[in-house]
């Protein structure tokens, strides 16, 4: 066979390879659909359901298979009881976490599969230089066929978070492992072809052959973009330089493309990597215009700034066109002044709308048919590092600061509440900014007989009674809703309070303590009076979602209890 003939069929078998590992993605995102599909109808079910049965007894047992299934599959770490909670060699220093059982086994199958793909019945019996030959292509193919997985997991826009509920954070994690596999691919094409050619003909012929053709000196330039992405892409740097880390990371992929666009002119593989370069432009295109039509037209986004007891800032939005906020969204705040380029996720915590007059002055609801509306976006934000300790001293140093901004979004609210009889809310410090929308919701909907919410418990944990002015406009519009007392309940945890007298329980239904929760005797109380399924919903720092999950893994096969984390790692 001679050698143009063998690398035709060598290119068209690592084609089809390619093909087969797109087939892979695209039947396991079809599994996980019909699977969501199945627990979406039976949802819907219990919040129909709901309606006529006050106690929603049917749905308060749980199935024996499925609890041991969520217990020690869907729920549990990779190994025993830690999963959110990060690896910090200093406070500076951070590893990440590990994956839950699902994520690794996810992360297994992804590297399984290429490993498999690139080894699977290469031509032994036709000698090493075939089968150099057969690797060479294969990793080639499959670097670039899966830039295409790659672009869609990392995109904001990525229509798979809503079709298939998975969050972003699961999204976020393949796309960094499948990173990883391109790169190895990348630098294992390289590698096999410089190393064969330089065992027959020597590196300097090697080196002349790289600087003498375009194809060879493009093809480098890809894989030493592949080689920067891997390098500055390591947790520790990537959260201590996160912004730093973004740019220099969209630059390394461009040229990354632009490399292989050159290197692959003419190839059938050319093709997919121009699939990937579309959907990359397309997501940015999508992200572009909606941030102009957000926030530019008669009015512009601006943002008011409120700097609050303990490193705290509550962040007014007053959007140009009128946004509908459901329970659980973020967005991702852009303000010129502190940081152009930067934008960071922020969860919402208070959403309203005020009716305007022909002059730009608020009116009654009951006036509001023929007058423009102004959406007011709120969020809670905790001062950290860069663009938030920017913008927190700038607050400081200003009473009533308003700034130009730009709100990306809304993005989330996969997770749906309404089904459930008891719902438990666990949050710490910022984190109950993304409950407050929760409880809002759940206590209307009670009042309106629309969801299936008979008891809600929000768990505040915070340092400091100050703490409880981060929420109090909120809150006080919560407290005065028509039935509430009925349905919800908050317990207020002070993890550092200066004395015994500033813990003092306002009522019966709004509870202070003193330290930390017991997380197990709290879930346990309402196993103990649960009303129909139960959702229980953390967002906090790592100890805590981990703690809570633990609970909640214990409780499994004692009723229906579903464990529901909100978190967000970069």
């Amino acid at each position: 066979m001679d050698i143009e003939k063998r690398s035709a069929i060598t290119g068209s078998i690592s084609d089809q390879l390619g093909k087969w590992s797109l087939v892979a993605f695209g039947c396991t995102a079809a599994f996980y659909l019909i699977w969501q599909m199945m627990f979406r109808f039976n949802r819907h079910l219990r919040l129909i359901s709901s309606f006529g049965d006050t106690r929603q007894r049917y749905f308060i047992s749980a199935h024996g298979t499925f609890a041991w299934f969520k217990e020690h599959i869907i729920y549990a770490p990779l190994f025993r009881n830690r999963h959110n909670r990060e690896f910090q060699l200093s406070s500076a220093i951070n590893m990440g976490n590990l994956p839950s059982r699902v994520h690794g086994a996810l992360t297994f199958g992804l590297i399984g599969m290429n490993v498999a793909l690139c080894v699977v019945k290469l031509p032994y019996s036709l000698g090493s230089e075939a089968v150099v030959g057969a690797v060479i292509s294969r990793t080639g193919t499959l670097a670039t066929i899966n830039l295409i997985p790659l672009m869609i997991m990392v995109g904001r826009n990525n229509p798979l978070i809503s079709l298939l509920h998975v969050p972003f954070d699961t999204w976020n994690l393949l796309h960094r492992w499948l990173g990883r596999v391109v790169v190895l691919e990348g630098v294992a094409h390289t590698l096999a072809w410089a190393v064969s050619k330089a065992q027959t003909m020597g590196w300097s012929v090697v080196n002349e052959a790289v600087m003498g053709e375009s194809f060879l000196w493009h093809g480098l330039m890809g894989t030493v973009a592949l080689g920067a992405l891997f390098v500055h892409s390591p947790s520790p740097l990537r959260h201590a330089f996160y912004e730093t880390f973004l740019s220099l990371h969209i630059i390394f992929a461009a040229v990354c493309m632009g490399g292989l666009w050159v290197h692959l002119d003419g190839m059938p593989s050319q093709n997919y990597l121009l699939a990937a370069i579309i959907l990359w432009i397309v997501e940015r295109f999508i992200r572009l215009v909606t941030i102009i039509y957000r926030n530019i037209g008669s009015n512009c986004t601006t943002a008011t700034v409120e700097a609050l007891y303990g490193d705290a800032m509550r962040i007014h939005l007053r959007l140009a066109r009128p946004w509908t906020v459901r329970p659980g969204q973020h967005l991702y705040l852009y303000i010129p002044a502190i940081g152009w380029w930067t934008s960071h996720p922020f969860s919402v915590a208070w959403s309203e709308q005020t009716v305007l007059n022909e002059k730009g002055l608020p009116v009654s609801s009951g006036d509001s048919f023929d007058y423009a509306k102004q959406e007011t976006i709120s969020l809670l934000v905790r001062r950290c590092t860069g663009l938030t300790d920017k913008l927190f001293l700038k607050a400081l140093a200003t009473t009533g600061l308003k700034l130009r901004a730009f709100a990306e979004g809304p993005y989330g609210s996969i997770h749906s509440m309404d089904s459930y009889g008891t719902v438990m809310l666990f949050a710490g410090g910022v984190g109950v900014t993304h409950h407050i929308p929760f409880v809002r919701h759940l206590v209307a909907g009670h009042a309106e007989g629309t969801v299936a919410a008979r008891r809600v418990t929000l768990v505040w944990i915070i340092q400091s009674p100050e703490h409880l002015e981060w929420i109090r406009p909120w809150m006080t519009q919560i407290l005065a809703m028509d039935r509430r007392r009925e349905v919800l309940q908050i317990k207020l945890f002070i993890t550092r309070p200066r004395s015994a007298k500033e813990i003092q329980s306002p009522s019966s239904t709004v509870q202070m303590f003193p330290g930390r929760p017991n997380i197990d005797t709290l879930v346990g109380m309402e196993v103990e009076n649960q009303v129909g399924a139960m959702g229980v919903l953390v967002c906090g720092n790592g100890s805590l979602s981990d703690d809570v999950r633990q609970v909640c893994r214990r409780r499994q096969s004692g009723s229906n209890l579903d464990y529901i984390e909100e978190s967000f790692s970069w």
